[in-house]
This record gives C-alpha cells, sequence and structure tokens, in this order.
C-alpha cells in the first residue's frame, strides 16, 4: 500500500507537471527570445545604411549642383558647341613717324570638322580623297596630309592656315559649289614685316601663332597680341552641327599699337653704313651701330650685323654656305641661329672700348679740377707695377698740354691722370656714368649687374686703374657707352636709354606715354661744354681727322682694342663716338667694327670706324635738316662742283665756249677737229655733278662707240698721286676726304667710259 501510493504520488506529480507545461504556453516560447534580438538589431543597422546612403546622395548632388555646378555646365556646354578661334589683329609697330615697320596683313584660315566631313560623305573615302586632291590643288599641298586630317577622330583640324585672300576665296568657291558645311573658311591675320631685314634685331619676329619670339615683338606681347574671337556652333553627341542651328560670333580684340623711337630713314642710313664696311673691311663679326637723341635718350637708329629678315627669321643666312640647312627644324641650326644671327650686338655683347673711354676719364679729371685744358703734361713711357705702358705713337709725343694729350690719344698720359683721380675716385665716376649696371633700355639681352662684373674688375689694384684709364681690360657694351656719351652731350644728365616712343589704340588714343627718364647729374653743364669742344679738336686736329665733314662741327674720339682670343693676333675691335654738332648736340653716333681682316698696321678706330661714323653722321645731320656752317678752312678745302652742261649738236667752238665757262676742260675724240665740228656725244653725260676743272670727252663722228679705258690702282697714294693717275688712265676723280687712298669705288682693272668720274676716299694714316 505504502509503494502503491509512492507510485500514485509519482503519476500525479508528472500529471500536474505536464498540466502546468500546457497551460503556459509563454512559457513554451522562451526558447526563441535570442532569435528576435538579431532580428531588430538587423533591421536597426539597414535602418543607418540607408539613412548614410540617403545623406550622402544628398551631398553629392548638392556638390555637383552647387559647388562643381559650373564645371559640369561649361563641360556640358563645350560637349554640345564646337569652337573656332577668330585671331585678334596684332597691333602695328610704327616708327616715330608713324611709317609701318611690323603689320598684321588680312589673311584666311581653312579647317574641317572631320567627323561632320566625314558623314557628309556618308564615309565614302573615295569622295574624300577627291576633296582632298581638289584643296591640295589649291592649296599646293600634299593630298595625303589632308587626308589624314579628314580621318582624325576630332571635331576641328587646321588644313592650312594663313592663306592669302585670294587662295581663301578659291577655296570658299569650291566649298560652296560642293556643299561641304564642314570645310571653315575663317579670317585671320599674319604678321608681315614691309621692310624686310630693317631693324630686324628691334623688330623681332613672331610665330606661327603670331606670338612674340624675339624683339619688341616678344618684349611687348601682351600689348600687341589683343584677345583672341570665337565661332560657337552647335553639334550633337556624335560633333556634328545641329541642323537649323546658328552661329555665334564673339568679336576679337584688337592689340595697341606701338611707336618706336627709331627713323626709319636713320635706320636706312646707319644700316646702309655698315653693309659698307662690312664689304670693304672684311669684318669677321660683323659690327653695330647705335645713333641716339642725348637730351631725350631715344634711340634714333640701332644696328646689328649679321642680322635677318623678319618675314623668314630662319632662313639660311646672308653668307653662310650649309647644303643641309634646316633652320628651326635642326637643333645645331637653331642654336647658331639664337648665339649668332639673332643676338643684338648692340645691346648684348660686351666689349674692351679701348680709347673711346679716355673721355669718361677726362670728363671726372676735370669734374674735380684736377686738370684743366692747359696742364702741362708729357707723354712718354711709364713703368707700373712690372708693366710698362707706352703710347700708341712709338716713343710718345713729349711735351704737350692735356688737350693735345687728348687730341692725340695718348694713353700715358690718362694713366697719370687716372692715378691723380685715385681708385675710389676713378670707380665711383665709373659707377655713375652707368658702367655697372643695365640701362633698361626695353630690349632682351642686356648683361645684369652681376654679368658686368665679370668683365670688369671688382677688387681694382692701381695697374688694374692705369689699362681701365684708356678703356682696356675691362668690357663695357655699345648702349652702355652711348648713353655715357649721351650725358656729355645734353650737359650732363645721365638718362635711362629707351625705344618706345608711345602706345596707342586703334582710335589713336594714346594709352602710355614714355617720357624722357633722367637718373642722375654726374658731371656739370660747364664740365660737359668742355668735353665737347675737346673732342670737336679730335675730330679738327687730332686721331679723329678721318670723321671730318666741312660744314658741320662733329666731336668724337677713336677707339682700338685687341681681345686675347685662340689667334695669333688676336681679335679687334675698331670703334668711334661722334658728337653733332658739337656746340648744340642732335645725335651721338657709335660705330663699332668687329674684327676686321686687312693689314695690321690700319687696324685702328682712326683709320677704319672714323670714316665709316663722319659719313654717316654727315647723312644723317643732311636729312634732318641741319644748316652747314662752312669755316674759312672748310672753303679751302672744299672742291668746288658741277653740273656738266649738255654740248651735244653743238660745234666745237660754241661746246669750248660753254665748258669754259662752267670750268670744264675738254679732250676731243673724232675725225673731225676744226671749230665747226660738231658734237654727236660727250661724257660724262648733261646735268651730271663733277668736281671743277675736270675733263669732259667730246665725240665728233656720229657713230663712234665711247672709249673705254681701264681703272688703275690707286692703292697707297696720295691725293696728288691718285690726281695724276686718274688723269694718265683719262678718268676723273672725286676726292672724299685726305691722306691715303683707303678705298676706290671700282676695283682695278675695270672698263669704264673715258672720262667718268670716279670716287675716291682718303684717310689719315694714324694710330687710335
Amino acid at each position: 500500500m505504502k509503494g502503491r501510493r509512492i507510485n500514485s504520488s509519482r503519476k500525479s506529480t508528472v500529471k500536474s507537471t505536464v498540466r502546468k507545461s500546457s497551460s503556459s504556453p509563454e512559457k513554451m516560447g522562451a526558447p526563441d527570445k535570442p532569435s528576435s534580438t538579431r532580428l531588430k538589431k538587423r533591421e536597426f543597422m539597414m535602418l543607418i545604411l540607408f539613412s548614410l546612403a540617403l545623406i550622402f546622395l544628398i551631398y553629392r548632388l548638392g556638390f555637383i549642383q552647387f559647388v562643381k555646378g559650373e564645371e559640369y555646365q561649361e563641360k556640358a556646354y563645350l560637349n554640345q558647341t564646337q569652337k573656332r578661334q577668330i585671331n585678334p589683329k596684332r597691333g602695328t609697330i610704327y616708327d616715330r613717324n608713324g611709317k609701318g615697320l611690323a603689320i598684321s596683313a588680312s589673311v584666311d584660315t581653312i579647317g574641317v570638322n572631320p567627323k561632320e566631313l566625314r558623314d557628309e560623305v556618308e564615309g565614302d573615302q573615295s569622295k574624300l580623297l577627291d576633296i582632298a586632291n581638289n584643296l591640295a590643288q589649291i592649296l599646293d599641298m600634299d593630298s595625303e596630309m589632308i587626308m589624314k586630317k579628314f580621318n582624325m577622330n576630332s571635331r576641328y583640324e587646321f588644313i592650312k592656315r594663313k592663306v592669302d585672300k585670294e587662295v581663301g576665296a578659291l577655296v570658299r568657291k569650291y566649298v560652296m559649289d560642293a556643299s561641304l558645311k564642314s570645310i571653315y573658311i575663317d579670317e585671320d591675320s599674319k604678321r608681315y614685316y614691309p621692310k624686310g631685314s630693317l631693324a630686324s634685331h628691334i623688330l623681332g619676329f613672331t610665330g606661327s601663332d603670331d606670338q612674340g619670339l624675339n624683339g619688341i615683338e616678344y618684349v611687348l606681347e601682351s600689348t600687341l597680341k589683343g584677345i583672341p574671337g570665337k565661332i560657337l556652333n552647335e553639334v550633337d553627341v556624335l560633333g556634328r552641327q545641329v541642323r537649323f542651328s546658328k552661329e555665334r560670333y564673339i568679336d576679337a580684340i584688337d592689340g595697341y599699337d606701338v611707336y618706336l623711337t627709331i627713323d626709319e630713314t636713320i635706320q636706312y642710313l646707319t644700316e646702309k653704313a655698315l653693309d659698307q664696311a662690312i664689304l670693304d673691311y672684311n669684318l669677321k663679326n660683323g659690327a653695330a651701330a647705335i645713333v641716339m637723341d642725348p637730351n631725350t635718350a631715344e634711340i634714333l637708329a640701332m644696328v646689328s650685323k649679321p642680322d635677318f629678315d623678319c618675314n623668314d627669321p630662319d632662313a639660311l643666312p646672308s653668307g653662310v654656305i650649309d647644303e643641309n640647312w634646316g633652320g628651326f627644324n635642326d637643333p645645331e641650326d637653331e642654336k647658331y641661329l639664337w648665339q649668332t644671327i639673332f643676338r643684338n650686338k648692340a645691346v648684348m655683347d660686351t666689349y674692351e672700348p679701348g680709347s673711346v673711354f679716355k673721355a669718361i676719364t677726362a670728363a671726372a679729371a676735370i669734374e674735380e679740377n684736377l686738370v684743366t685744358i692747359n696742364t702741362p703734361e708729357v707723354c712718354r713711357p711709364i713703368s707700373l707695377a712690372g708693366h710698362t705702358i707706352d703710347c700708341w705713337s712709338k716713343g710718345g709725343h713729349g711735351q704737350e698740354d692735356f688737350l693735345h694729350a687728348v687730341y692725340n690719344s695718348c694713353n700715358p698720359v690718362f694713366v697719370k691722370t687716372a692715378l691723380d683721380l685715385g681708385i675710389n675716385k676713378f670707380y665711383e665716376y665709373f659707377e655713375m656714368f652707368g658702367f655697372r649696371e643695365k640701362t633698361g633700355i626695353e630690349l632682351l639681352g642686356e648683361p645684369s649687374a652681376d654679368e658686368l662684373k665679370a668683365v670688369q674688375h671688382t677688387d681694382p689694384k692701381e695697374i688694374d686703374l692705369a689699362v681701365s684709364s684708356f678703356g682696356q681690360r675691362f668690357q663695357i657694351t655699345p648702349i652702355q657707352l652711348i648713353t655715357a656719351y649721351s650725358a656729355i652731350a645734353n650737359g650732363g644728365n645721365l638718362m635711362k636709354p629707351t625705344i618706345i616712343k608711345q602706345i596707342t589704340d586703334s582710335e589713336g588714343n594714346i594709352i602710355k606715354k614714355f617720357e624722357p627718364q633722367v637718373i642722375r647729374k654726374v658731371i656739370s653743364e660747364e664740365t660737359a661744354r668742355e668735353i665737347c669742344s675737346i673732342l670737336e679738336g679730335v675730330v679738327t686736329e687730332g686721331t679723329g681727322k678721318n670723321a671730318y665733314v666741312a660744314g658741320y662741327r662733329i666731336g668724337g674720339k677713336t677707339g682700338t682694342s685687341q681681345t686675347l682670343t685662340t689667334e695669333i693676333d688676336g681679335r679687334y675691335i675698331v670703334s668711334f663716338m661722334a658728337i653733332a654738332p658739337s656746340d648744340k648736340p642732335q645725335i651721338v653716333v657709335l660705330v663699332v667694327l668687329d674684327h676686321p681682316q686687312n693689314e695690321m698696321h690700319l687696324r685702328s678706330g682712326g683709320i677704319l670706324a672714323a670714316p665709316v661714323a663722319g659719313r654717316l653722321t654727315e647723312e644723317i645731320l643732311e636729312y634732318l635738316r641741319v644748316e652747314r656752317e662752312y669755316t674759312e678752312k672748310d672753303k679751302i678745302k672744299m672742291t668746288q662742283e658741277v653740273y656738266v652742261p649738255n654740248v651735244t649738236g653743238l660745234t666745237l667752238a660754241q661746246a669750248e665756249e660753254k665748258l669754259k665757262a662752267f670750268g670744264l676742260k675738254y679732250v676731243l675724240e673724232g675725225s673731225q677737229t676744226g671749230p665747226d665740228a660738231i658734237i654727236y656725244n660727250q661724257t660724262p653725260k648733261a646735268d651730271f655733278s663733277i668736281p671743277q676743272n675736270s675733263t669732259v670727252i667730246l665725240y665728233t663722228d656720229k657713230d663712234k662707240a665711247e672709249l673705254m679705258v681701264p681703272m688703275p690702282d690707286l692703292t697707297n697714294k696720295t691725293v696728288d698721286e691718285a690726281i695724276d693717275a686718274m688723269k694718265n688712265a683719262g678718268l676723273n676723280i672725286r676726292i672724299r676726304g685726305s691722306g691715303m687712298v683707303q678705298k676706290q669705288e671700282y676695283p682695278p682693272g675695270t672698263l669704264l667710259k673715258k672720262g667718268e668720274v670716279v670716287e675716291v676716299n682718303f684717310v689719315e694714316i694714324i694710330g687710335d
């Protein structure tokens, strides 16, 4: 019983347990609680992710719309728009008188939309080839090159740029006849230099895109170039023009015009003078010359030889023989051009000035009251620091005053003068005259102060001072030297040289005017006048005699320097500086001849450069209409010239009387010799200017040919000897200068008409 109760109790307990389990369903679900939590976490994470994505999308939308909006809008516009550039007309460069030196001529540029063209011909390559052949014939091009452009994957390609208007008109007619809408003929401009090589180193030249590459074209690029215009077309995604869409034009803005200070005529005269000097003296390294108005420091002319044609700058230079010349397409040729032909010697090159510098030493000494023109001096060899400094005239000139020491260009006297000045004072004036700084002229390549230091004494000793006093063993530029001389000519003011007069717009309104700028006062007016007077004496009595011009008061100084090179005799540079008129200076002229190849004893500034500078100064003064004032000495020296009268058709008696009235002689040629013989021909012809006392050849036979005689060799003859030689040859002579024959108009042996007038140049054989 007891055991049964136990069993019964167990059963009851089990049932009770089962009953409780079935009556508590929430307790049965308890095991699923962990799964529900994970689900809720997952949903929360998804919500966060979607929220972040939404925030990011809103941010990106805002960024694209507001931050990058303009950029993407521009890209979209460009994607829908075809743009062709309209080049502006580059500003004109004029001389001081308004003569065009660099102008922009109207031309056409031919272009194509390759994608649209292929669509127009429906991809037919044979039609494309026909078009290419036709255009190649008109444009003088290779059709294969044009076909390559037609097959490019772009919206625009140049076919040929800057073609003449006549050629552009032919292309336009062909395109219209062929109904081609994808080939364009747009207006363009091309740089043109009417005078070719005139002022080439000043003007420079432009590249294929009309960008300035040298000279004023480069220096004033932003002023001259203008602002490009545009032609806009709507295109589809394939780059084809949208049908019925209209072209829109944005006009180009032309560049400003530039007026230079140079005078075209003076520039031409200066270039002609150097060209002749190169021929006469066989100048190995070319030449340079500058003409300046000392009162404003305006450059009236600047020449550097060799030069180039601005219209074709990379052409084979004159005098260079090279069958494989490549110009800009060959690195070696291009390097040669930039280092030699394009180099402006007047601004970029440094050289030893030689005795031309003595005027600076004299100015400093007179300004410091160390000497006057009457100060006694002795020209004899002077020893210093183991060196002996002698005069160019062997043994020196002996006793003389300071005035004649300058006339004679005596080195020892200038050494003594510089030593009296002292190192500090001498180099103070050296610096004041601007030889240790750039002049600031508006051209490329002027050496910097550091570059000048490399060719000058930076820690000078007494021997450096001594040789510097007469322009040796230091280097300066031609533009520095003429600027310093202009300070002497204008009364003592060192001025900033300029080559630009003004900048104007197309209407002539002045945008900018370049006014004269005084840098500093270097010497007094009294000293300046004294030096000008002394320099006039150098020309009338001293080493500058060969620059003398009757009727014009010219002051000047000669210079000769030798730069040591690998050559046995070194490199000679001869020069002459002229101030004219010396009492009221209007021009300063510097002529530098680089390494003449004539006889050693003739390599001096007085013999070679002075005549060139003298003749050039005379031509410029005549052009400027400066009136001549003849001295009594001039009148004695002058050989009066007359115009040959016309005596053909007259009897011999009548002709003789008429010629005698003009101060002329005659020689008869022909079988008829009586007073009634008729004159059928004469040499020289009527109205030809010849010196008085010349001889006219008269022909009395109707069909007799004019007699020919050989030109004699006048080398090293004096004036009297040359006159006799020409008279014996049956020729007339026009004398230029005095001393020994330097140059005759025609080479010996040249056949000339009997009685013809031949010009012969003479020079005084003097040193320095």
